[in-house]
This record gives structure tokens, sequence and C-alpha cells, in this order.
């Protein structure tokens, strides 16, 4: 099937999905000529501006090999054996769909996490776990399970999970010795309520929680090769090779005028975009899919993720801070580099253009009813206002 197009109806959340029914007969071919990754393919970064160490950079070549699979076809693809080609039209509504997942997620976590003893710590926990927030990663999860066969609840424990794991990265993010912010999601942060001492713990306790909830909660309905295979996927996310190594090289580069592209990019795929693949991927292997179609998913959510960043880049610099729910600026005041600074803000936005519309050939595939909330996903981080 082959997607060719998502238009927003009024203001009801109801997209229309103009698909192209083909068969999916895709076969790979090689490229003789040099490797160009993603932020070369928008003209803004040269030989000259590789600032990354050695290993960094042979990293970041691995991700960038996920992300340019869904180069142009005439480059990367050959379609063989196209059917004639059969317009349909999925009516979906994402509004309802966001909102109904939003509730189970809440509801789910509300029960993770009861009031108990010791009242502080726990208290400390639910505040920023149950503060709202759009639920983006845990729905992604449920998302790519139910497109691979797999059901809401058979995902529901590992969404959760994931989602308080984003939820630790906040508070810590927010303390006054990394990013030193007063407001989250409209309300003051953790440590301002709590105490920085406290809002530490609670942190470290959402993170032990994540990796519990996974293992005790899916034993019953998953096998443990898959339960294993989720952890680690899982721990791979949060740590030295996800988010952590992200944040690090994120505060080791503030204030630093000689941060280019390519370590910006490395930052953000660690620091942002890992967690949003983790949500799909970990969803994927639940729902029974294929290794193709595993890899299919996570090189959709790794252009996801990456734009997911990118518009907050964006975002930190148009809109203000009740529109945001967060501080605003906060980005040029402590001088970090993002992508606005670096490539102007045009550019920026027509770097996001290319990484919504790689995300979603990677969707094309799929049965287009199934895909419907991921492609609406993209959509919506995309076009997102806070």
């Amino acid at each position: 099937m082959g997607y060719n197009g998502m238009v927003v109806s009024s203001n009801l959340g109801l997209y229309y999905l103009n698909i192209a029914s083909r068969e999916c007969n895709l076969k790979r071919i090689s490229i003789p000529s040099p490797f160009h990754g993603v932020s070369t393919s928008l003209g803004s970064s040269t030989s000259k501006h590789l600032g990354l160490r050695g290993h960094l950079k042979k990293e970041l070549l691995s991700h960038r090999l996920l992300l340019s699979s869904t180069r142009s076809s005439k480059a990367l693809v050959q379609l063989a054996d196209l059917s004639e080609q059969v317009k349909n039209v999925v009516e979906f509504d994402f509004d309802k769909y966001m909102h109904s997942k939003a509730i189970a997620v809440n509801e789910a976590l509300d029960k993770v996490i009861p009031p108990r003893y010791p009242q502080k710590i726990y208290e400390s926990m639910r505040y920023s776990l149950l503060a709202g927030g759009k639920r983006v990663r845990p729905i992604l999860c449920i998302a790519a399970c139910e497109l691979m066969g797999g059901t809401e609840e058979l995902a529901m424990p590992t969404a959760c999970a994931i989602e308080m794991i984003h939820t630790m990265s906040l508070i810590h993010d927010d303390l006054p010795y990394i990013d030193n912010d007063d407001l989250r999601r409209g309300k003051p942060t953790n440590h301002k309520v709590f105490g920085e001492d406290t809002a530490i713990i609670a942190g470290d306790a959402l993170l032990s929680l994540a990796f519990e909830h996974v293992a005790v909660s899916t034993s019953r309905t998953l096998g443990t090769d898959i339960i294993l295979r989720l952890l680690s996927e899982i721990g791979r996310a949060t740590g030295s090779e996800g988010v952590m190594g992200g944040q690090v090289v994120d505060i080791e580069s503030e204030g630093d005028p000689s941060i280019d592209l390519e370590t910006l990019e490395w930052v953000h795929i660690h620091k942002t975009a890992v967690l949003l693949e983790c949500s799909v991927v970990c969803g994927a292997i639940m729902g029974g899919a294929s290794e193709d179609d595993i890899e299919r998913a996570r090189r959709y959510a790794r252009c996801v993720g990456l734009l997911f960043q990118v518009v907050d880049d964006i975002l930190d610099v148009s809109q203000s801070s009740e529109e945001l729910g967060k501080t605003a600026g906060k980005d040029l005041i402590s001088d970090k580099a993002t992508y606005p600074k670096l490539m102007g803000l045009e550019k920026a936005k027509e770097f996001a253009d290319e990484l919504l519309n790689r995300g979603k050939q990677e969707l094309s595939c799929f049965d287009p009813t199934k895909a419907a909330p991921l492609f609406a996903l993209a959509d919506y981080i995309a076009s997102r206002q806070n």
C-alpha cells in the first residue's frame, strides 16, 4: 500500500488518508555514490563541519543509515510488479483516538503508583507522572502493537513503563544542576514543590519501577524471551547509549560555539528520539511483528523521534511560555545549539518536513487502516504547538 497524504478536515480531528493500493514489493538496491546523511541532505553540513570524535561519528552514521533508508524511491528502491493503483479513503478520528488512549494510560498509571508510605516520595512521583501531558510515547507503543496484531491490554504495562522513564528524565532535566527550570506542563517543576533531594529520588524510583513493572505485569501474557528483549530495548534506550548519554553530551555542549549539526543531531537522537523509537519498537515486538516489520517500525520511529526534537527547537523560539506550558526561550538563554540556531528557522522547518515524509514512507507497506494512528501521530508531532 502506498501512502499519498493526510488532510485534516475542519477542527474535528478527522483525518482522511488517501491511499494508493498496490503490491508492496520493494527491491533494495545498492548506492555506489558516497553516503549522504540527514543534515547534508539540506546542504547544511560539509566535511569541515565534522566535530564529533571518531566513535561518535561512527555511531551517528549507523543512526543515519536508519533515517536515510527512506530516501527518494528513485535512489533507494526499485518498485516491481506494481498493480494498478486504486484510490481508497480511510477515515480516522485522531482526536477521539488520542483522548481514549490517554484516558486508558492515565488510569493505568494511577493504579501502578497508588498513594502509600512513605508519602512524600509517592506524592512526588505521582505529581509529575499524573500531571497530564500528551502521552505520545505510550500511545505510540500501543498503536505499534495494535498495528502488528496485538492489543492495548497487552501493550499497556510496557507503555506505562516508558512513560515513567520519560517522566524521570523530565524531573531530572528540570533540576538546577541541569536546565534549572521552574515550569513543566503549566505547573511548578517537581523540585520546586518537593525539593531537589526528593525530586532526584522520585526520578530514580520511577526508573526502577519501570523495569519492575514490565517484568511483573507482562509475565502472564508474554514469553520470557519477549520480556527479556523488551527490557534490553528499554535499558539501551535509557542508559549511556540512549537518554543518559544524550543528556551528558547536551550538558557538555552548552555554551560551546563550535557545536555543529553533526553533534546536535547525535544529542537529539539519543536524548529525545531514542525513547520514542523504543516505544514503537517495543510495541511492534509485543504485537508479534516480523524482524523486517520491526525494522520498518524502528526507522519510522527514528524519523518521528528526531522530528519531535526539531519541532521542539522551533517552538522554543516561536511560542510563549503560556503556550508551551514551560519556560520559552530557555535554549537561547543557556546558549544551547538548536536547529533554528544552526540552520535558520526556515531550513529547520524544511528538515522537519523531510523527516515527516520519510517516517510516513516507512508505513507504506502496512494496512492503511491499522497504520492510521501512526500516520496521524507523525502529523501531530510535526504540527504540535506545545
